[in-house]
């Protein structure tokens, strides 16, 4: 990478590596566009095409098109723990790989002490809000915490997935309590797979 930037593809490099940074993932067109005040596509594209070029970025075939910087991958890792996060999960269970993971974000060791045993889920939906967790934030989750009654969990119920508060009602039968009035609880018909329990809760404001 020695070739010499503009000063607007500069500019550019630095948004992406603050904004990865800042939410472990790269921004949008729209984002970028907004930030740079044009009004078409093709001049951040540009931009782009010329910083891939140069080296200074790789694309990918995630909906925001952009890797991680180097530069940021290093500041991730020499500040914590470097986790993957998740937009969803298959039913198989978690899998850390390009298609699922949306970003990273670095945490302290007093949250988790390694990047195998713990990941970040984007919360979608509305059916925990009682219990402090809305849509857009983020949780995170270890797969390798023995689920206890009371415990948010992250959870594979008859093949889909949700996160719910596991509940082990009388006889020992297990279901999923929604914190959310409007919900109903989720009792299995066949089985139920703890993936892994809710350990903290991050909220990031715009």
């Amino acid at each position: 990478m020695n070739e010499t930037l503009t000063e607007k593809q500069e500019a550019v490099l630095r948004f992406i590596e603050k904004y990865q940074l800042n939410f472990g993932k790269s921004p949008t067109l729209r984002e970028m566009r907004e930030k740079f005040k044009v009004r078409s596509d093709n001049s951040i594209l540009k931009h782009l095409k010329a910083l891939q070029e140069k080296g200074y970025l790789k694309k990918d075939d995630t909906p925001r098109g952009i890797k991680l910087l180097e530069s940021v991958k290093q500041k991730l890792i020499g500040g914590g723990v470097s986790l993957p996060i998740l937009g969803s999960i298959p039913a198989g269970g978690p899998v850390l790989t390009d298609e699922y993971i949306s970003g990273w974000m670095s945490v302290g060791e007093d949250l988790a002490k390694n990047n195998k045993d713990f990941f970040m889920l984007e919360v979608t939906g509305s059916s925990m809000i009682d219990a402090g967790i809305y849509e857009g934030d983020l949780v995170l989750v270890n797969m390798k915490k023995e689920a206890r009654d009371g415990d948010i969990v992250v959870a594979l119920v008859d093949n889909e997935n949700t996160l719910k508060r596991l509940v082990k009602g009388k006889g020992g039968k297990v279901y999923l309590k929604a914190e959310n009035k409007e919900y109903e609880n989720i009792h299995p018909a066949e089985e139920l797979t703890v993936q892994g329990v809710i350990t903290a809760l991050i909220r990031q404001y715009a």
